[in-house]
C-alpha cells in the first residue's frame, strides 16, 4: 500500500499543479510565463509541482471581496465561493426593486386579496 501511496500521490500533485497552471490568467502568474511553468510541473514533476504551488501563482488575501452584486465573492487564495442569497445584502435589495409598487403592502409582500383566501 505504501509503494502505490509513494507514487501516486506525486501524480495527484502534478496534475492537479498542471490543470491548475493551464487555468490561471496570465496576469496571475508571477516569475515565469504560463508555458515555462507547464513544462516545469511536466518535466520535473516534483520540484516543478511544488515551485507553482509556492511561487507561480498570485494568491490573494483571504477577505477580498467578489464584484459588486455578484452572488460569487472571493474567498482564500483567490477562489470564487458562493454566498447565499440571504447574506447577499445587494440580492436582498433587489426583491422590493422587481416588484411594482402597486403589488407592495406595507410588508413588501402581496395582500391576501391576490390570494383567492
Amino acid at each position: 500500500m505504501l509503494r502505490v501511496l509513494m507514487f501516486l500521490v506525486p501524480l495527484a500533485l502534478s496534475v492537479y499543479a498542471f490543470i491548475d497552471c493551464i487555468s490561471t490568467k496570465d496576469e496571475d502568474i508571477r516569475h515565469m510565463p504560463k508555458p515555462l511553468w507547464a513544462i516545469l510541473v511536466l518535466l520535473f514533476p516534483l520540484v516543478g509541482s511544488i515551485s507553482w504551488i509556492l511561487a507561480g501563482k498570485k494568491r490573494h488575501p483571504a477577505g477580498t471581496p467578489g464584484a459588486a452584486g455578484s452572488p460569487w465573492s472571493l474567498g482564500g487564495g483567490g477562489r470564487r465561493q458562493w454566498v447565499a442569497p440571504d447574506d447577499n445584502p445587494e440580492f436582498l435589495k433587489s426583491l422590493n426593486e422587481d416588484k411594482p409598487a402597486k403589488d407592495r403592502d406595507e410588508d413588501g409582500d402581496k395582500g391576501k386579496q391576490d390570494r383567492g383566501d
